[in-house]
């Protein structure tokens, strides 16, 4: 029995060697059942489809991360790294943060370790908002974002991007709009999950402007930030914190699980002024404390050569891109732009159906692939129903293969 108030817990009910009617889920993780991601990847299971779905890379590692990770394990580094991380990979972090954006941060105080960028998220927004407060987050959004809010007592609220032809853009009037007294942080995330979408420079500048007016914390999202593709409009990956006034306001979080496809790693960062930094830390002590000793060691030193190897991994992953969507506009599934990371939206009308939800159940068993709907992402209601997400991350085999299929089944 789950603890979503529809099983016999949630309804009161006494399951053997279960709690007594009194028992009921916390009113923050009540409704949060098995999620659509869980569904779909067992139905890939089930069905022997190729698995579009979650964004598991099947994309390789760098082989000296490996041995790297290997050697930390047999050389004894399997104790607790310090709460803050270990001392090598936070000062890598702020080495890649100046190499890169020209951002200068102190590996003692403002450069944390976290264990994946999803506690990053929760842990900033437990940290930061009380009870009542607002947060404000660009729709679709990735879903630890709404549970992490609801966990620290916040509304979230949804500022929706707009679709414009084949890609989704800033609506800067909504955002202004959406601001009130009780608004206390900003969650950007760019490159964007689930679009695939790069904030262009005007649009990050709107953005900044608004927090700078109404003196909004920034939580930034940016673990794609090395998978930007080169024909994208937007260009390569640009952070918010570079921008004036915005350094003493932001938090950076990024991760190694997406650009080194190590996602079951779990080990990100976060970056920020050493005040803010603190109330994140806090949190996470209490959370993890700490983890993924040898891994850290091992990221270290991977950190340095990142741009090398993302380079060749948005080859591939560009490739796929293109292959996916073409395959799906053949299919007759109208693809929308992904100028990063590892997804791509597409409408399903085509195919007689206007419930993502509906149309992800069933096309396992028509065509052998599974996709995640975009519903799944939405916060607001009402929101569109006809757009479903796929996956590029995986080997080219696979994305050939589900191609195949798509087209044989439209």
């Amino acid at each position: 029995m789950g603890v979503d108030g529809t099983g016999a817990y949630g309804a009161g009910g006494t399951d053997e060697g279960a709690p007594g009617a009194r028992w009921r889920p916390a009113a923050r993780v009540a409704g949060l059942g098995t999620s659509v991601f869980t569904e779909m990847t067992e139905l890939a299971r089930s069905t022997g489809a190729v698995n579009l779905g979650q964004g598991v890379p099947e994309l390789p590692s760098p082989p000296e991360l490996l041995a790297d990770v290997a050697e930390a394990v047999r050389s004894g580094a399997n104790q607790y790294p310090p709460a803050h991380g270990a001392p090598a990979l936070r000062e890598a972090v702020a080495a890649h943060q100046l190499r890169r954006y020209g951002l200068a941060y102190d590996p003692r105080d403002e450069v944390l370790v976290t264990t994946g960028a999803t506690e990053a998220l929760a842990a900033a927004l437990l940290g930061l908002c009380d009870p009542g407060d607002e947060v404000i987050a660009f729709d679709p959004c990735y879903d630890a974002y709404p549970a992490g809010a609801r966990f620290a007592g916040a509304k979230l609220v949804a500022v929706p991007l707009v679709e414009d032809g084949d890609r989704f853009v800033l609506d800067a009037d909504a955002l202004r709009a959406a601001v009130t007294p009780r608004t206390r942080v900003l969650l950007l995330n760019t490159p964007h999950n689930p679009t695939g979408k790069v904030f262009t420079p005007d649009e990050l500048d709107a953005v900044a402007a608004v927090c700078r007016e109404h003196d909004l914390v920034v939580v930034t999202d940016e673990v794609y930030e090395h998978l930007v593709f080169d024909d994208a409009s937007a260009g390569a990956h640009r952070t918010i914190a570079a921008l004036p006034g915005m350094r003493e306001r932001t938090l950076t979080i990024s991760s190694a699980g997406k650009t080194f496809s190590v996602t079951g790693w779990k080990i990100g960062w976060v970056c920020g002024p050493a005040g803010l930094l603190a109330a994140v830390a806090g949190v996470k002590q209490f959370l993890t404390y700490a983890s993924g000793t040898p891994y850290q060691e091992a990221l270290a030193r991977a950190l340095g050569g990142v741009e090398e190897w993302a380079a060749e991994v948005r080859r591939t992953l560009g490739r796929n891109r293109d292959l996916l969507s073409e395959g799906l506009a053949r299919a007759g599934l109208r693809p929308y732009r992904a100028d990063a990371g590892y997804f791509l939206q597409a409408d399903i009308r085509a195919w007689g159906h206007g419930d993502g939800v509906r149309f992800c159940r069933e096309l396992p068993s028509r065509a052998g692939v599974v996709a995640i709907p975009t519903s799944a992402f939405w916060v607001r209601p009402g929101a569109p129903s006809h757009l479903v997400r796929f996956s590029f991350c995986r080997s080219e085999d696979s994305v050939r293969t589900a191609v195949e299929r798509l087209g044989s089944s439209g």
